[in-house]
């Protein structure tokens, strides 16, 4: 298995402590509260923490893969997933938290089920359809939102609590249009893809 490989199962092993350490800290399970005792209140930082790294190493993965040939089917495939893996339990741990409405998630993860759905139309029709601009916003928007999701706990930056709440609130309608325009982008420059015509 090559470094990018690697990067990338190592990015879907992060998950489980990262869900741990998030929802651990919020609903204050008591075993979760024996190992971290005092510092309970802060595990929002460590997770993330972990949240960064994993998401440093999706843009890490594809660089190297990209600059040492290091394309694989594996990576084709379980990169994409990783992320959308990484990103969606995310999303739910922060709706479980309340802080993200439930509804913004049901949007973002439709449209990853919509453009799967594509890629898999298209894969089998021998099509090989590249990752647009517009994508890569929406994926760093989404992070950019889940990282001040995290840290807007009511403990950092407690003095300017409101303007955390305002560049939060910013950030998440900015994340959810991207998402709707890259899903409307990619279905449009795709639609040949769901034609019956060979």
């Amino acid at each position: 298995m090559n470094l990018p490989n690697k990067l990338t199962v190592f990015r879907m092993i992060l998950i489980l402590p990262f869900v741990l350490l998030l929802l651990g800290g919020f609903h204050e399970w008591s075993w979760f509260s024996a190992i971290f005792g005092s510092i309970i209140e802060y595990v929002d930082y460590i997770a993330l923490a972990v949240f960064i790294i994993a998401s440093l190493t999706d843009m890490l993965d594809g660089k190297i893969a990209r600059k040492y040939n290091l394309i694989t089917n594996f990576g084709k495939f379980m990169d994409p997933l990783a992320d959308k893996l990484l990103v969606c339990a995310a999303m739910i741990c922060l709706v479980e938290m309340e802080r993200l409405a439930a509804w913004i998630v049901i949007i973002i993860i439709s449209r990853e089920f919509i453009i799967s759905g594509f890629r898999l139309v298209a894969s089998d029709k021998g099509i090989v359809i590249a990752a647009s601009y517009w994508g890569k916003f929406k994926t760093v928007s989404q992070m950019v939102m889940i990282c001040l999701l995290i840290v807007n706990n009511g403990h950092f930056l407690a003095g300017y609590t409101h303007v955390l709440d305002i560049v939060t609130d910013i950030i998440t309608w900015i994340a959810l249009l991207l998402t709707v325009i890259s899903l409307i982008d990619y279905v449009w420059k795709n639609r040949s893809v769901m034609s019956d015509v060979k």
